[in-house]
């Protein structure tokens, strides 16, 4: 397989489920600052122009950070990334789609505006509101989604590499981690786990 990333970006959440799963992959980088990604000849893999895409073992290229995932999973299924009872599996999945329909899109509108506007002032107004929409997703992630060491608890999940990154990301988003003390030790576990130090000594993180 090989997975198409930028450095710190989610598709290293993907990295990571590869990394957990024990699953062999290439990887090519893309160079946000040139664009690259909005340009062929990637935009023939992925023409939505975003990471991650995994091309697999047969070809076929796979776009979308939780239908990677999803995918990961059912090719390794001894890694036990998804739960087996179906209620935690889609309390699993509940916290995965959140963080891609709120918390993921509340980052993008600090340096992402343009697809939403047209106007500086539009940017500002929404690059200054980001500090407070992260903040809250961090207490609503605190509160209610980290039930143990990880989402669900004791046991790590597809859900973790996801959380892990969007949580990386909040000092970036001007929210202090020590405003998040449950937050702050969940990414001292997850920095501790071969799998986050792996594809951080690959240079993705």
């Amino acid at each position: 397989m090989r997975l198409y990333y930028a450095p710190r970006t989610i598709s290293i959440a993907v990295a990571i489920a590869l990394e957990e799963a024990g699953l062999a992959y290439e990887s090519t980088p893309l160079d946000f600052t040139s664009a690259e990604q909005t340009k062929e000849p990637y935009l023939t893999l992925n023409p939505k122009g975003r990471v991650p895409t995994l091309e697999t073992d047969d070809g076929v290229l796979l776009t979308e950070t939780g239908a990677l995932l999803e995918y990961i999973a059912t090719l390794a299924p001894e890694a036990k990334l998804v739960p087996e009872d179906p209620v935690r599996a889609a309390e699993m999945r509940s916290v995965m789609y959140y963080l891609a329909s709120t918390m993921h899109v509340n980052h993008a509108h600090m340096r992402r505006g343009d697809r939403w506007a047209t106007q500086q002032s539009s940017f500002d107004d929404m690059a200054a509101k980001v500090p407070e929409t992260m903040a809250g997703s961090a207490r609503y992630l605190s509160d209610h989604c980290l039930r143990g060491d990880f989402v669900l608890g004791a046991g790590f999940s597809l859900a973790d590499p996801y959380a892990y990154m969007l949580c990386s990301w909040l000092p970036r988003d001007d929210v202090a981690l020590s405003g998040f003390p449950k937050i702050a030790a969940y990414l001292d576990r997850m920095n501790a786990r071969p799998s986050v130090q792996a594809v951080t000594a690959k240079g993705m993180l």
